[in-house]
């Protein structure tokens, strides 16, 4: 089985395996996203709670390469932990993140809670992914399983693509459900660009992730719709869903640039 990390101490050591669209150099926006998510995991909260939103600024690019992991936390709470995740590459900070988490608690709630069910296709109906001519597949892409149900994947429109990764973090360690949710919502800008990756670059600098619940299941929708601004900027954005219905939400904030 092959995976993403290898942790000594406070030391992530990543593998090929971590690589993203932009240079092969350089990990996808996903693994360490998916990394922090393991770090808030590991800040055990005084009261049960699950992480509810994950914000991740990507300071600088994030190299293949030694990345020290500082995970503390600041506010401790009975109904909150906020926890602060920085990934350092030779003590200068490339990603920096705040999760928080909220108390777990049992209610009954009223019938207006409706949880909203999905009315795409599920991924045992969606159609292998196809990349855009002269498009290759990254090693980080190569570790999932996609399932089209409305547009197609790098090529320019909305679309709601059923992800499953397959590459756990770390050797002998399964892909826990927030794990699962940080791999595949830094997708939002490839899933539903609306420029030519030929000829753009639409690289994101930040991610947030919000999450009504935790997901159910091996496979994860991300129906993404890309918003431009008028000064080489603008948003990409998904619901997030899963067997059950629509379970959160993420957002990017793109810098868009022509290629040189």
């Amino acid at each position: 089985m092959t995976f993403l990390y290898r942790v000594e101490h406070d030391t992530a050591f990543p593998s090929d395996y971590t690589a993203g669209p932009w240079d092969n150099r350089l990990q996808h926006g996903s693994a360490p996203t998916s990394l922090i998510s393991w770090a808030a995991e590991r800040l055990v909260p005084r009261e049960p709670m699950q992480v509810m939103r994950i914000t991740v600024d990507l300071l600088r690019p994030v190299p293949i390469a030694p990345l020290q992991i500082h995970a503390e936390v600041v506010r401790e709470g009975r109904k909150i932990q906020l926890c602060a995740v920085t990934l350092s590459h030779e003590n200068v900070v490339v990603v920096r993140a705040s999760v928080l988490k909220i108390r777990r608690a049992q209610f009954e709630l009223p019938p207006t809670a409706i949880e909203e069910k999905i009315e795409l296709p599920g991924p045992e109906h969606g159609q292998p992914a196809e990349l855009a001519p002269n498009v290759s597949p990254t090693a980080f892409i190569r570790g999932l399983s996609l399932r089209v149900v409305k547009g197609a994947f790098r090529k320019p429109g909305p679309a709601a693509i059923w992800f499953r990764p397959e590459r756990p973090l770390f050797a002998d360690q399964p892909i826990t459900p927030l794990q699962r949710a940080a791999m595949v919502a830094d997708f939002c800008n490839g899933v539903s660009t609306v420029v030519d990756w030929e000829t753009w670059t639409f690289i994101n600098g930040d991610l947030t992730v919000s999450l009504a619940r935790l997901p159910v299941g091996e496979w994860i929708l991300l129906d993404a719709q890309t918003w431009l601004g008028d000064d080489g900027s603008g948003i990409a954005f998904a619901k997030l869903g899963d067997s059950r219905g629509y379970f959160g939400r993420a957002i990017q904030s793109l810098v868009i640039e022509p290629r040189g």
